[in-house]
């Protein structure tokens, strides 16, 4: 755009004082900007004051969303801002805030204190919706770029699917609806709550803190859920956060969203392993998820059942069979027992028998030798019993001269007195 240079002498006599400058500046820029224009920028700040008036800071990013490429200041007066906001809001679910982007129809202006600012006439609401729409279509195809996008969903679930890490902020209508839907279940899930704050400029950081704290306790979760009840459509557009969704993509557990209502589908609600229109279908999803795994569980367990049954009847058969070879076995043993202490009755009797007659012929040898030793027979030899008045006379000393003897024959016995004793 051309314009003519302004070229105002000036010198130490004759200067311009402040106010002749800005009064000067003042009607160059009325004078070229004569009618409003549209422009696009971002909304960094915005304040209501007491009186009606809505002030705001307009600013323009560099890329990455960096430091500032432009900025002003702007005003909606009283007189427009109720109308502006109040259609804003029925064309978009969401309001004037900061960290949107608009597009309006503004006055430039210039005050000798104040400055340059923007007089806001009209805001065009398609734009911000065409906007949030282009950021999210942004994330999706960055996403997918970078080969994250179906990661979450090749997560495998475990098996049973009861204990659950909670994203939400506590005091929700969501969360409460999500916790009375588990407890009407039969199950007993295991809930932990990690609180987040889920709208704000501070959100998304404040979700991503949640998520890796719960990440940090992975092995104590077998699932997240992510729940947040309905909201604007700027509100819910911080689930299509490129940062936020990549989080939730990677994460090692499955994700579970339940974020906004039926029509809202955020790129969370994507990336994730299973996503529902509710928190409460959230809870529901899982109550179905585990009737589904308990249902399998039973049919393993009728499995195993079955199997044990088959394999109970196998082992009886072969217990049966064992004990039948095992009573022959021990019936054919047994013969042989008895058979062999047969034989050895048999033959102890028999050695018996032989010893026992051993025995008598050598007690009648021994009985014919006593019997051969004894005083009858000995006598019969001719040999005599000499008895003195002291007993047997076994010696010349058991005796004396003039001793009255009784000598004992086989077939009598003779008196006599000792007349002379003759020692050998």
């Amino acid at each position: 755009m051309d314009t003519l240079p302004i070229d105002i002498p000036t010198g130490s006599r004759e200067h311009l004082t402040l106010l002749d400058l800005q009064r000067l500046v003042r009607s160059t820029l009325e004078g070229r900007f004569v009618a409003p224009l549209w422009i696009s920028a971002e909304i960094s700040e915005l304040k209501v004051n007491r009186s009606g008036h809505c002030y705001l800071n307009l600013v323009e990013k560099g890329s990455g969303e960096g430091a500032p490429r432009a900025e002003a200041r702007a005003v909606i007066w009283k007189s427009a801002y109720a109308r502006l906001a109040e259609s804003f809001s029925i064309a978009t679910g969401d309001k004037l805030r900061a960290g949107i982007s608009i597009l309006c129809r503004v006055m430039v202006t210039y005050h000798e204190v104040y400055g340059f600012s923007l007089q806001i006439l009209d805001v065009d609401p398609t734009f911000t919706i065409g906007e949030v729409e282009r950021r999210r279509r942004e994330t999706i195809s960055r996403l997918q770029s970078d080969g994250i996008w179906d990661m979450n969903r090749e997560v495998e679930l475990s098996t049973p699917t009861l204990r659950i890490a909670i994203l939400s902020s506590g005091t929700a209508a969501g969360y409460r609806d999500f916790i009375e839907e588990l407890r009407r279940s039969p199950y007993r899930f295991r809930t932990t709550l990690f609180e987040a704050l889920m709208q704000g400029d501070a959100a998304e950081q404040s979700i991503v803190t949640a998520l890796e704290d719960i990440a940090s306790r992975e092995q104590e979760f077998d699932v997240v859920a992510i729940i947040r009840g309905g909201g604007s459509t700027s509100d819910l557009a911080l689930f299509d956060s490129y940062r936020l969704a990549s989080y939730v993509a990677q994460f090692p557990l499955p994700v579970f969203a339940g974020i906004g209502h039926d029509k809202d589908v955020s790129v969370v609600d994507m990336v994730a392993h299973s996503s529902c229109k509710t928190p409460t279908a959230v809870a529901t999803l899982l109550v179905e998820l585990a009737d589904n795994q308990m249902a399998t569980l039973d049919g393993y367990a009728l499995q195993l059942r079955d199997t044990l049954k088959t394999h109970i009847a196998t082992e009886r058969l072969r217990i049966e069979r064992g004990e039948g070879e095992l009573l022959r076995a021990a019936t054919v043993l047994l013969n042989d027992l008895r058979y062999g202490l047969n034989n050895t009755e048999e033959a102890l009797t028999k050695e018996l028998r032989q010893r026992f007659d051993r025995e008598h012929r050598r007690l009648d040898s021994a009985s014919e030798l006593i019997d051969s030793y004894s005083p009858a027979n000995i006598l019969r030899l001719g040999f005599a019993v000499v008895r003195g008045q002291r007993g047997v006379v076994a010696g010349s000393n058991d005796t004396r001269v003039g001793d009255m003897i009784v000598v004992e024959l086989t077939d009598g016995s003779i008196e006599a007195e000792v007349k002379r004793i003759d020692k050998l």
